[in-house]
């Protein structure tokens, strides 16, 4: 019999964005203690109200009943969205109540804990590292502890020594939360019940960007991730393999792609297919994301493309105000353009403007108003834009807070008419619920612009028949991390690097 404690502190954090994240964005977004979070991840409750039903936790609670686990202890699951570096204060609020928690879990035989891996905090390098140095405090050096962590994770040696094993995402766009949890289980259960020894190799490369499109589905990354998944299939010896693709947006001193192989208690084995993955990523460091399309160029090509609107629809990303990945979401460059260039095009578009959104939504349906929108939360990369449009509809919702849909015309009088979501809270636009929430409906657009890279693409598979990627200048451009300062060590494709194996061994603190 073992008891086992689970639990979740999880931001992923864009350096270049000036907004800070606090204890009042996790608890806007998904914060559970105890007892709700037991009931959110039963069989009839939901893990992340209004995002997942069901994710890395509940995957693991599934499992390990299965496993015969009889005792499972809950803590705390705190979730926020992508956005700027935590406060200190709310870091240590998270950090004291998880700990707190674990405290009066009493005896424990391991615990899992789901990370994302890119967390940022004021003030610290590797805030993750400290959470996990603080929890061993508590639980002591020698039960087991397996983390999950987002695909974008960064590592580092602490991290990697504080934890018997790190399991990774599989899939981008990601949608085997559940069956990381599921992995997770099988070797914190098997590990704490003594039946094996997690031993870890990992290797770290210096890159930030390779890989192409970076989908699982797609080359050159399906076989690399095909390969993780069939390490443990092949031998039974080898409990988990995952490749960490980093999130590139971070502010220190180290960061890169990483892989790692957990075995049943051989080093070697860990290390030699540590090795084998390492050079499969490194191999495809030279095959860098596709150029995205200006905002100009992009109407330009939804006006032309008129099978793809009368099959469905367009959505455009705005890749360089990805919320998902810690932007501001009040950009609205591509707003403009389709108000001045989008000639005959319905469009869907969010902004996130908090101080717009309450003032709007004390007005009635139907009042027409003229107001300077976005820009206030990053002004140093985001113009505000002034609009002049009618209220079509309004609502309140957890996480986002208040939504006002804005209906704006076109700016020429062959323009087209863009509907315009104000939102107080993020402007997280991953699925389409986001805008039929509002009384916009898919069959209507031409054109729906999201605030994501990859997961979207699920979400709308019914309904785009083309998808465009458009740079409008914000912190998720990818070569925006090339200036971040803290990052001088050589990096690909910033700077020429022909080996990875000297940095791999600098970086973990051994020798060539």
């Amino acid at each position: 019999m073992v008891r086992l404690a689970y639990g979740r502190v999880a931001q992923e954090t864009n350096a270049l964005s000036p907004v800070c994240t606090t204890l009042a964005d996790f608890r806007a977004m998904h914060y559970l203690e105890g007892d709700a979070l037991a009931q959110a991840v039963s069989r009839s409750g939901t893990e992340a109200k209004g995002f997942l039903k069901k994710a890395e936790i509940r995957g693991f609670v599934d499992r390990a009943r299965k496993l015969g686990v009889k005792e499972l202890v809950p803590t705390i699951s705190a979730w926020a969205v992508p956005s700027g570096p935590l406060d200190r204060a709310c870091f240590v609020s998270l950090r004291d109540a998880l700990c707190e928690r674990l405290r009066k879990a009493g005896t424990l035989d391991g615990l899992f804990l789901s990370l994302h891996g890119a967390m940022g905090v004021v003030g610290s390098d590797d805030p993750e590292s400290e959470l996990l140095e603080a929890v061993r405090g508590v639980v002591g050096s020698k039960i087991p502890i397996v983390c999950t962590l987002d695909l974008h994770a960064n590592l580092s040696p602490r991290r990697v020594a504080l934890t018997s094993a790190l399991c990774g995402y599989h899939t981008n766009p990601h949608r085997d939360h559940v069956s990381s949890g599921a992995r997770a289980a099988d070797v914190l259960v098997r590990a704490a019940r003594g039946e094996v020894k997690p031993t870890t190799a990992w290797r770290s490369l210096p890159m930030i960007l390779g890989g192409g499109t970076t989908i699982d589905v797609l080359a050159p990354m399906r076989a690399i991730y095909a390969r993780c998944g069939a390490m443990p299939k092949k031998d039974r010896r080898v409990l988990d393999a995952s490749v960490f693709m980093v999130h590139p947006w971070l502010d220190t001193p180290e960061v890169g792609w990483s892989v790692v192989v957990t075995t049943d208690g051989d080093p070697k084995l860990a290390s030699d297919l540590a090795d084998e993955l390492a050079e499969a990523c490194w191999a495809v460091r030279h095959q860098q994301p596709p150029t995205f399309a200006s905002a100009r160029e992009a109407v330009q090509e939804a006006v032309a493309s008129k099978w793809a609107r009368r099959a469905g629809m367009i959505v455009m990303s705005d890749a360089s105000d990805v919320v998902s990945a810690g932007s501001t979401g009040d950009a609205t460059r591509l707003l403009e353009t389709l108000l001045r260039e989008g000639e005959g095009l319905t469009s869907y578009l969010a902004v996130q403007d908090p101080e717009s959104a309450r003032a709007l939504y004390d007005l009635p349906v139907g009042t027409e108003v003229e107001r300077t929108i976005g820009g206030t939360r990053d002004p140093a990369r985001h113009t505000p834009l002034l609009v002049r449009g009618t209220i079509g509809h309004k609502r309140t919702d957890d996480g986002f807070g208040k939504r006002v849909r804005l209906d704006v015309d076109g700016l020429r009088l062959d323009g087209g008419r863009v509907h315009v979501v104000l939102v107080e809270g993020p402007a997280l636009v991953i699925k389409p619920a986001f805008y039929r929430d509002m009384g916009l409906h898919m069959r209507h657009a031409d054109v729906v612009v999201v605030k994501n890279f990859f997961p979207f693409r699920l979400f709308f598979l019914p309904y785009a028949r083309k998808t465009i990627y458009v740079r409008t200048g914000g912190v998720t451009d990818f070569d925006a991390a090339f200036a971040l300062p803290r990052l001088k060590a050589p990096v690909h494709p910033r700077d020429p690097v022909d080996d990875w194996h000297a940095v791999d061994a600098r970086r973990r603190g051994i020798s060539p």
